[in-house]
């Protein structure tokens, strides 16, 4: 639990620190919603209950529909800077 929260907050510091570059925010995104998602996994093999391991898949998934989006945006504009 404890690499849970390091990973959380290292995505949160990396998030405050790269306002600009687009990648690096959805790269802190991404390491923050792996390390909800390892606490799920934790508690679920804890529990052993499946619904939780079911769960993480569905969070994997949506981050790998928000790096998709990213991928559309880049082939629209030809850039992914967030500047004009």
């Amino acid at each position: 639990m404890n690499l849970s929260l390091l990973l959380f907050l290292i995505g949160i510091l990396g998030f405050i620190l790269n306002r600009k570059n687009i990648i690096l925010m959805i790269i802190t995104i991404e390491i923050m919603l792996l390390s909800g998602t390892l606490l799920i996994l934790i508690m679920s093999f804890g529990f052993d209950d499946n619904v939780h391991q079911t769960f993480s898949i569905y969070i994997i998934s949506e981050s790998v529909l928000g790096l998709s989006i990213l991928v559309a945006y880049y082939r629209l504009r030809g850039t992914i800077s967030l500047r004009s």
